[in-house]
């Protein structure tokens, strides 16, 4: 079960898995998440898949066939800032707002949001959430409830399911339990590796295409710099949050401490965001 080193996934989404030959493993990673077959079919036009440029958010929108019938919007992100959900629901509203044009129907397309974030956002043993919203509910009359919907076309009766639905992924929240093929790529996310006995689908795809060795000295020197400016937004979020959450909060500072140890932050990286003295920060960690 040897582990082999990879590119961070959220590096890929946003440099290397662009082409139509890097489909298999976005397909991959997707119908392993949701129990179903889906195939991707193309990126959605550039101007929806623009990153930021301070590398808050890695951002990548699909589209896909799911179990051979439904097309629906696929957008993928990953998250290195505390504005969590309302960078959720801006992303979740382009992608929605991005598939109408002027003067034409409201024919929206069903858009499922996979965010992944590298903080628990007060999970506790969870690493992998889903949330949707169903339709509406009475209020003096409980019993009555209108679905989310609307018809297929115009003159037709069957009724499509269009509101979003999300899943959120805590990488760090992961123990390393594999109680299903989409741990794998848990794993993948959480450690940039992936161990030889891995079967998930898309996971040897990406082994191949993610492998660090690979890459020539230029990208790879790119690719170590990027890593370097995700550490440090990292930091600058946690110490924003240390300073209107945990002043004066030893727990609270304990806590962050651990978690970004664990999340391979250096000493000098915790030392600056907590502005807690080395010895202090290695006292914590000796605990």
């Amino acid at each position: 079960m040897a582990d082999r080193t990879l590119i961070s996934f959220d590096y890929a989404i946003k440099y290397l898995l662009r082409g139509q030959e890097d489909y298999v493993i976005l397909s991959g990673f997707l119908t392993e998440l949701m129990g179903r077959k889906i195939d991707v079919i193309g990126l959605l036009p550039d101007e929806t898949n623009k990153s930021d440029p301070d590398e808050k958010t890695n951002r990548v929108d699909l589209k896909a066939q799911i179990d051979g019938g439904e097309i629906a919007v696929f957008e993928i992100q990953f998250h290195q800032e505390y504005d969590f959900f309302g960078r959720v629901l801006y992303g979740v509203s382009h992608a929605i707002t991005d598939q109408v044009r002027s003067g034409k129907l409201y024919n929206i397309k069903k858009v499922y949001s996979i965010n992944i974030a590298y903080y628990n956002l007060t999970a506790k043993r969870e690493y992998l959430f889903f949330g949707k919203f169903s339709g509406f509910q009475g209020i003096h009359f409980h019993e009555e409830s209108i679905p989310f919907a609307q018809t297929a076309t115009k003159d037709s009766k069957e009724l499509l399911d269009i509101h979003p639905e999300y899943y959120l992924i805590l990488p760090n929240m992961f123990d390393e339990t594999l109680r299903g093929k989409f741990d794998e790529w848990i794993y993948i996310l959480k450690n940039s590796k992936v161990r030889d006995d891995f079967t998930a689908a898309g996971i040897k795809e990406a082994a191949e295409k993610l492998n660090e060795l690979t890459l020539p000295p230029d990208k790879l020197a790119a690719y170590h710099k990027y890593m370097e400016n995700i550490r440090s937004v990292n930091s600058q979020a946690i110490a924003a949050e240390i300073k209107g959450k945990a002043e004066g909060n030893t727990e609270k500072l304990i806590e962050i401490v651990l978690n970004m140890h664990e999340a391979g932050f250096s000493i000098a990286d915790i030392v600056k965001a907590t502005k807690l003295s080395e010895q202090k920060v290695n006292d914590i960690l000796s605990q």
